[in-house]
């Protein structure tokens, strides 16, 4: 599938789009839409002195993609480290290079910000995702454990 789509930050009147995205993404993942980390998180993304960013894929003025990431410290570099926390396309998008586009677009923010790494996760059986990643990225080998 060949659009017309520009990546860019995330804008302050994005906000239904961006919207309809994240809980399109929260849906994929089966985790309900909490209202209070959906402000705080919105709220996070749109100031500037939070460790926090967000790229977007436009296709005729409407969002179709996002990548949200966090720079945290670490133990193992002195500079910042960036973790793509987040990235979606919308299902009817999907194939068109828009994926791929927004990590690029997170590779270099993180360069420009002379991050030392950047990195994410995904689930396992997520294997379309998991057909790009492998392309454009070194699997790790790690194996994430949490609490709740």
């Amino acid at each position: 599938m060949q659009i017309d789509f520009i990546i860019r930050d995330l804008a302050p009147s994005d906000r239904p789009d961006w919207e309809e995205i994240w809980a399109r993404y929260l849906e994929f993942y089966s985790h309900p839409l909490d209202p209070v980390v959906l402000e705080t998180t919105w709220a996070r993304l749109n100031d500037p002195a939070e460790p926090m960013f967000c790229l977007v894929a436009e296709h005729a003025g409407i969002l179709v993609g996002l990548a949200h990431c966090v720079l945290h410290r670490g133990t193992w570099a002195v500079r910042d480290i960036c973790y793509l926390e987040d990235l979606f396309v919308v299902s009817e998008m999907r194939g068109a290079g828009i994926g791929g586009a927004l990590v690029e677009a997170v590779y270099d923010r993180a360069d420009a910000l002379q991050c030392d790494r950047i990195y994410w996760l995904t689930h396992e059986t997520n294997t379309a995702a998991r057909k790009l990643y492998d392309k454009i990225a070194t699997r790790s080998g790690f194996i994430q454990y949490r609490r709740e």
